[in-house]
């Protein structure tokens, strides 16, 4: 477990494809449980330790999570990715180049829980919830091409449901479309940063996750200039 930020309210984690945000089926233990021991232990605090899940990620996606550590943080933070006041950009690799060196696309997606997938489309649909987020072609390379995403709503699989629906489903992704696995059995999808307004500071906050250990990455983000890292 990666902790890249913490402070008196909030703590962050660069999460990588094997952990879990919370508790599944699976009975793995989650970075929450996690979290909890980290900061019992850390301060030598007495009784239950609060960690409040803030957001979530993919279990095989990487990259940078939330969590509170004041139930006051907790409920402003949920507030702000409520009304859109998070700022998250994703980086995703995909196989195949997307239509347009950059746009906006907006889908209709309609979760199927047994399935556990999601399904996007054109026109509104029964059930179905918008999903919005702006992509812009950032690298290639021979075979691949790297996709920074700005994402604008946060619905189950989105990136990965959205960007399979334009025929660029993510490397490794399978569920959505990917010829093969990833060997770590990950996919090809990373949360880069989180911007925001402090919840309690008021103060502008950034936190950004370093990459994977992965020469496919290195290689093509090492043409995207340094103050786009």
């Amino acid at each position: 477990m990666e902790i890249i930020y913490e402070d008196n309210h909030l703590m962050a984690v660069n999460k990588n494809c094997h952990e879990i945000v919370q508790g599944d089926k699976t009975g793995d233990i989650p970075l929450m449980d996690m979290l909890k021991s980290c900061l019992k232990e850390k301060y030598d605090k007495p009784g239950n330790v609060f960690v409040g899940l803030i957001h979530r990620l993919d279990r095989p996606v990487t990259g940078v999570v939330f969590f509170a550590k004041t139930s006051k943080a907790l409920y402003r933070m949920n507030e702000k990715f409520r009304l859109g006041e998070v700022k998250k950009k994703y980086w995703a690799i995909v196989k195949h180049r997307p239509p347009a060196p950059e746009g906006e696309l907006v889908h209709w997606i309609v979760r199927d829980e047994a399935k556990n997938k999601s399904f996007a489309y054109d026109v509104e649909t029964p059930n179905a919830k918008k999903a919005i987020l702006r992509y812009r072609l950032a690298a290639a390379s021979e075979h691949y091409y790297l996709l920074e995403i700005d994402l604008k709503t946060g619905r189950h699989h989105q990136i990965r449901c959205q960007l399979a629906k334009i025929g660029c489903p993510i490397k490794g992704d399978l569920k959505y479309g990917s010829e093969r696995s990833n060997p770590d059995g990950g996919i090809s999808l990373h949360a880069r940063s989180i911007s925001f307004i402090h919840p309690v500071s008021r103060q502008p906050v950034t936190v950004d996750a370093a990459l994977p250990e992965d020469n496919l990455w290195k290689s093509l983000t090492e043409s995207i200039s340094s103050s786009e890292k």
